[in-house]
């Protein structure tokens, strides 16, 4: 695929089908990103790749914290924004686009809770690339090589016709994480990117995000 039209085109994609992805096709999309650039040449990130069995227990343990009730305590700054923020406006714009398309009224606890559920399951895809960084490295220090290989991964995923979705969700509980997939306590999980083949049926999945015009977020300096 041309890079610009990965780049155009790339979007979350929140239902997968239930086919499986190869390990050799997933290694193929990893040595691709592996390429993203670091500050330093530093390369902090490391995958561990889940599926199967692993993902599947991951999926049940997160959910059953959930709905125990109990508080998220995900090892990445959480971000939030003031609420006369541009920033908080288009989160909830982006909000109000999902759950139209999924009719979801406002007052449906059950839905809603039903939406949240998705994102705690990978949004049910069939694989996941936990992305880690040494403790070593300070809370934010890394944080910028990591959205570089996130968008590496995700552009490269395109080639095989793969979707991705960016989510914190999956690692909200890093203890079940950690215990099915192996993560040792020297790790940080900072990320997860489900994976998989589309749903394009899926409502969600026709989703459009509008981007804010060019004219308003650039200026030109020492240009005619």
């Amino acid at each position: 695929m041309d890079i610009v039209e990965a780049i155009k085109t790339r979007k979350s994609v929140r239902k997968f089908k239930k086919d499986p992805i190869t390990k050799d096709v997933l290694k193929d999309v990893l040595e691709i990103a592996n390429s993203a650039p670091s500050a330093m040449n530093t390369q902090p990130w490391e995958f561990f790749v889940i599926s199967g069995d692993v993902i599947e227990n991951i999926k049940k343990g997160n959910i059953e914290k959930l709905n125990s009730g109990e508080t998220p305590n995900p090892e990445h700054p959480l971000i939030g924004w003031p609420s006369d923020s541009v920033y908080k406006k288009r989160q909830v714009e982006l909000a109000k686009q999902i759950f139209q398309l999924m009719d979801i009224q406002r007052e449906d606890k059950k839905k809603r809770g039903e939406w949240l559920e998705r994102g705690f399951r990978f949004f049910d895809a069939p694989a996941a690339i936990i992305i880690v960084v040494d403790r070593i490295h300070s809370e934010s220090g890394e944080s910028i090589d990591i959205g570089s290989i996130m968008q590496t991964i995700c552009l490269a995923a395109l080639n095989y016709d793969l979707g991705t979705c960016i989510e914190d969700q999956g690692v909200m509980f890093p203890q079940v994480v950690r215990k099915f997939a192996g993560i040792p306590d020297s790790k940080r999980i900072i990320i997860s990117i489900a994976i998989g083949y589309p749903d394009w049926d899926f409502p969600a999945n026709k989703l459009e995000t509008p981007r804010e015009s060019l004219d308003n977020i650039i200026t030109w300096c020492g240009f005619d």
